[in-house]
């Protein structure tokens, strides 16, 4: 397999935007986990490897992933010890992927998406690139400095969160609201919604880890 593979888990996949990275030459290593694979069964494209306790997904997937494909299939019990999306995580690592693209793993319910943010902490650890991707948000995680360029932001917001720590001596600069030395704690909202002042904005985050959210408002279609 190539150094990046795509994640489609089983949460909010908008159709549109998922098809336009899946058809990219470079994403073509794909794993699908669970109700992932209905999306990717709908749209004729075949997975690399498939992930799941298949609890979410129909019989006549199933069986013809099962049955009429060479897939490879991790199937595992629904009462287990980690998410489906974790469990792909961990298999895209073991299958070398030095970058990940995770789709599906938003939308619905909140406590999906809490699980699959903090499942990014297993590559962040590995040095593994690794991003949540949907329509309207980009979201990883960062340590040390790290500069931020207009030209290549996922959208005009980016937001940031200590990921269960207190982040000491941090600082953003070249941003509306730019921080120096600050105490950032897991409570601490003032870090939403900042944007660009400059051309390029520096993330200090000293000796701790944070969660990174670029984003940007939902297009609306003109009538």
């Amino acid at each position: 397999m190539s150094k990046r593979i795509v994640i489609v888990s089983g949460g909010k996949l908008e159709e549109e935007f998922v098809l336009s990275l899946l058809t990219k030459e470079e994403n073509q290593n794909i794993i699908g986990v669970d109700k992932g694979m209905e999306f990717l069964y709908r749209h004729q494209i075949m997975p690399s490897y498939i992930v799941g306790d298949f609890d979410s997904v129909s019989r006549e997937i199933g069986d013809y992933y099962r049955n009429e494909t060479n897939v490879p299939i991790r199937e595992y019990n629904p009462v287990k010890d980690a998410s489906d999306t974790e469990i792909a995580i961990r298999l895209a690592m073991t299958l070398g992927g030095r970058e990940l693209l995770i789709l599906g793993a938003t939308g619905g319910r909140i406590d999906h998406l809490w699980a699959n943010v903090q499942s990014l902490m297993i590559p962040f650890k590995a040095g593994v690139d690794a991003r949540i991707l949907d329509e309207q948000n980009r979201i990883r995680l960062i340590h040390g400095d790290v500069t931020l360029k207009r030209s290549e932001a996922y959208g005009p917001y980016f937001s940031v969160f200590p990921l269960g720590e207190v982040i000491y001596g941090f600082n953003i600069s070249g941003a509306k609201y730019p921080l120096e030395d600050h105490i950032l704690t897991p409570y601490d909202s003032l870090c939403v919604s900042n944007q660009f002042e400059e051309e390029e904005v520096t993330i200090s985050a000293p000796g701790g880890t944070v969660i990174l959210m670029e984003t940007r408002d939902k297009k609306v279609e003109s009538i």
